[in-house]
């Protein structure tokens, strides 16, 4: 639905509850009370309530960085693998959320790239420990499994990600924890990117929901119509299908261009080399 709808004109129901309340309730299961007057920054709850546009997730890291030279700071590595689960040793910790537009629409199909340190606060810069990519389901949702990662000299407790919608811009931010004492002291540190965190027996449960500066549903690119349906093959030059296993440097074309895998992973459809950034590049 196109922002000049107006589609959160009727975004309050009865009784004060917001259509992203609703949405959230249906896919958690969760009883709709819990989730009113859950006011902090992380949820973005009640903003759409007034008709206007929320407010973009802010990106982090610009201005004075003491420990990294880059928005996405010195340790982004692409080409992380796909998947929701980062293990290690740790406290367990477990980030969920939603993607919206500004609209309030959820996003589907978003790509989030998360990489942080270990226990130790140390990063993986060999190897792709604590790096992963997902992508959110058609409710806009994400779940990602890690540990609190630790203390990284200088700097404030922090999850690194970077999201992009299909066809739109790359977002690079941060996550951060409330109620550390280096939130007082890192000059990066934004309080407008606090998730709510909460204690679950020996871990922890954090949730954000991330509004991306896009006033309308990104539609996917369309795949082109084949003539003839051959077996799918990750077989470098292949024009471009749903369904195949694409390894880090296998090419496929689409629409008459090139392209070259950069994270290993498998097609979907909407997910289009043009659509995502992170993982093709033009040759």
């Amino acid at each position: 639905m196109d922002a000049e709808n107006h589609p959160l004109e009727n975004d309050e129901t009865a009784g004060g509850i917001s259509r992203k309340t609703l949405l959230k309730a249906a896919v958690m299961g969760a009883p709709i009370p819990l989730l009113i007057g859950q006011a902090v920054p992380a949820l973005a709850r009640d903003t759409g309530r007034n008709g206007r546009l929320l407010d973009p997730t802010p990106f982090c890291g610009t201005g004075d960085q003491p420990t990294i030279s880059q928005t996405e700071g010195p340790y982004f590595k692409p080409n992380s693998p796909q998947r929701d689960t980062l293990p290690g040793s740790g406290t367990a910790l477990t980030v969920s959320g939603f993607v919206f537009n500004r609209s309030c629409q959820p996003l589907a199909n978003v790509l989030l790239d998360f990489w942080q340190a270990d226990n130790q606060g140390n990063y993986d810069n060999t190897g792709f420990e604590f790096r992963g990519h997902q992508f959110t389901n058609a409710q806009g949702a994400f779940r990602l499994t890690t540990i609190v990662p630790g203390l990284y000299p200088g700097r404030t407790r922090h999850i690194h990600v970077k999201l992009q919608a299909p066809g739109r811009p790359v977002l690079t931010t941060q996550l951060y924890f409330p109620g550390e004492p280096r939130n007082s002291t890192d000059t990066i540190y934004d309080p407008r990117l606090l998730m709510d965190v909460r204690t679950n027996g020996n871990g922890r449960e954090a949730t954000y929901d991330f509004v991306l500066n896009v006033t309308g549903t990104p539609t996917p690119t369309p795949t082109p119509t084949q003539t003839s349906t051959p077996t799918p093959t990750s077989s470098p030059g292949n024009e471009w299908r749903a369904g195949v296993y694409y390894r880090v440097g296998d090419l496929a074309t689409y629409n008459g261009v090139l392209y070259r895998c950069l994270a290993a992973h498998t097609s979907y459809p909407g997910w289009e080399p043009p659509n995502y950034s992170f993982l093709w590049a033009r040759v």
